[in-house]
């Protein structure tokens, strides 16, 4: 697969370290075979290879998974994760036993086929959905109590709009926060009943339902494994959700369905219909080349309706103050247009880097590498991961368990990390107190960091839609 893809490069004229690569996939290989994930490996380069033959649209790639180079050199993923410095403990770390996760984004028409392909190929036993549990939460609870006890909608529906629109509030916080439900409660004794079961029954299931993407595939029928049950359309589906399947020893596989894929799809049949009648080549959108000045320049006017990922009005603000003018500018842009990064402060600063206004400054010189493509700014998860291994030593494996440990904030936790981390800058002979400002700065970032792999092989998705919008906008 390696070759082929060397092939591939020298084919775009794309020069690379041939020895780089194969130590790297090497490395990958050892890991792979040691943790035991081959088979998983192959089922997933197996409904790929099977879709791409059937020209079911694939992505390039989502998640962790576009980290790794034996993916990209299965055809599993479509972005090198070497120039773009994409690490692959992040994907699967040596030091840390967890599943693999691909998760693989078809086209939406036809992501059925390929669930068939591998009901298949595996038996329609062994293959099967995966049970979603929907709760009974506040509004929800209110509606399904107040019709049971005969109020009529508008009643209901009344009671239940008063709860604060707030994700995941219960009943209690809104009797807190809301002095008209306590009014209500104490004025009228059927409400106050109304609320006295909500509050026993709140966070009960209410519904099973299946699982958008998720699909399990066992060695035996699935029943040998764990309960099962039938769905709408007649379908095993586990009776566990998927963190239980996965702990009763189910592999799971995400099929997502995504729509830009088909779009690119339509576009790109459209592009060659046309092509076909002027005996043109047909059109290879791999092909395109990635620093096209055109593309920047609608991206950066915000000329985006259509542009997988930046359509919205704020990312089309932040693209004309950003100015992309790399495909790395459009990796960042998708990793920070985020709550976080973007109340933060951190997404002003990057811009002000970018354009001069501001200097590049780095934490320490040996960070130079690290941070150069982000203008100084910690935007990934994976360069607070080179930070503690430039740093303080780290190999991969243990920095990515430090960037899980800083994700979650438990302060004796982090106390302990500081202590190895400053320990490992001091062999390395770093000034004590620079190496315990680089943590904080690490534990700061590591809060607001992006998986760099999934903003990549999505950055991928825009650049070909802003191409294709560029050049063939009808």
């Amino acid at each position: 697969g390696l070759k082929a893809r060397f092939d591939e490069f020298e084919m775009l004229g794309v020069e690379v370290d041939k020895a780089e690569y194969e130590a790297r996939l090497q490395v990958e290989i050892d890991v792979i075979r040691n943790m035991d994930f081959p088979g998983y490996f192959l089922i997933v380069w197996d409904f790929i290879r099977w879709a791409k033959e059937n020209d079911v649209p694939v992505g390039p790639g989502r998640g962790s998974g576009a980290c790794s180079l034996v993916a990209y050199s299965l055809l599993i993923t479509d972005i090198d994760p070497l120039p773009y410095e994409l690490l692959f403990e992040r994907f699967l770390n040596p030091e840390r036993v967890s599943m693999p996760d691909f998760d693989i984004d078809f086209c939406m028409n036809r992501r059925g086929e390929v669930i068939d392909y591998v009901t298949n190929k595996y038996g329609k036993d062994n293959v099967g959905q995966i049970i979603t549990y929907g709760q009974l939460k506040a509004r929800a609870c209110i509606r399904d109590i107040g019709r049971a006890l005969n109020f009529s909608f508008g009643e209901t529906d009344r009671i239940a709009k008063m709860v604060p629109d707030v994700l995941n509030i219960s009943l209690d916080e809104a009797l807190e926060q809301e002095p008209r439900l306590r009014d209500l409660r104490d004025e009228d004794p059927r409400v106050d009943k109304l609320f006295e079961i909500a509050l026993r029954l709140e966070n009960l299931n209410r519904q099973a339902g299946m699982h958008a993407a998720g699909i399990v595939i066992s060695e035996e029928p699935l029943w040998k494994y764990v309960p099962v049950s039938r769905g709408a359309n007649d379908e095993i589906v586990t009776q566990y959700a998927k963190n239980e399947v996965e702990e009763a020893g189910l592999v799971k596989f995400d099929f997502l369905g995504l729509k830009t894929l088909t779009v690119i799809d339509d576009a790109v049949k459209l592009v060659n219909a046309q092509r076909s009648k002027t005996g043109e080549d047909p059109f290879d959108l791999r092909r395109i080349p990635m620093d096209d000045p055109a593309v920047f320049r609608e991206i950066s006017k915000g000329n985006t309706t259509g542009v997988f990922q930046l359509e919205s009005s704020g990312f089309q603000e932040l693209l004309k103050k950003l100015k992309p003018d790399c495909f790395e500018d459009i990796i960042a842009a998708v990793a920070l247009y985020r709550p976080g990064p973007l109340g933060s402060g951190m997404v002003d600063d990057f811009i002000d880097r970018k354009h001069g206004r501001k200097k590049v400054e780095y934490p320490h010189d040996w960070l130079e590498e690290v941070l150069k493509p982000t203008y100084g700014v910690m935007v990934y998860q994976e360069q607070v991961m080179k930070t503690a291994q430039v740093m303080a030593g780290y190999s991969l494996g243990g920095a990515d368990l430090l960037r899980r440990a800083m994700g979650k904030k438990k302060p004796e936790v982090m106390a302990q990390q500081k202590g190895t981390f400053v320990e490992g800058a001091e062999k390395l002979e770093v000034d004590t107190k620079k190496a315990e400002e680089i943590f904080d700065l690490m534990a700061y970032f590591a809060g607001y960091g992006f998986n760099k792999s999934h903003s990549a092989a999505y950055a991928l998705i825009t650049y070909q839609t802003a191409w294709l919008k560029a050049h063939y906008p009808v």
